[in-house]
C-alpha cells in the first residue's frame, strides 16, 4: 500500500490563544468528514514529502494524519493500492 499527499479543505476553529482545532475535512469528490477526536499534535515531516504541524485525528473508527503546512494549505497522507 502506498501513500500520497492529497490536499484537502479543512474547517478549523482558531482560538484566542493562537491554537487551531480542525473540525472537518473535505475531499474533492468524497464528501465531508467530521473529526471525532484529535489524538496528538506535533511538528513533523510527512512520509509523502512536506512538513508542518501534524494532527493525528480519528474519523469514525479510522486514524489519519492531517498536516497543516502553515501557509494556508492542509493535506492528508492518503492510502492507495
Amino acid at each position: 500500500m502506498t501513500r500520497r499527499k492529497v490536499y484537502v479543505t479543512v474547517n478549523a476553529e482558531h482560538r484566542p490563544d493562537g491554537s487551531c482545532c480542525p473540525k472537518t475535512i473535505r475531499l474533492d469528490n468524497s464528501g465531508e468528514y467530521e473529526i471525532d477526536k484529535i489524538i496528538q499534535v506535533r511538528r513533523c515531516v510527512s512520509q509523502t514529502g512536506g512538513r508542518g504541524i501534524r494532527y493525528t485525528v480519528r474519523i469514525g473508527r479510522s486514524e489519519t494524519s492531517l498536516f497543516d503546512e502553515q501557509n494556508g494549505r492542509w493535506f492528508v497522507e492518503a492510502k492507495f493500492g
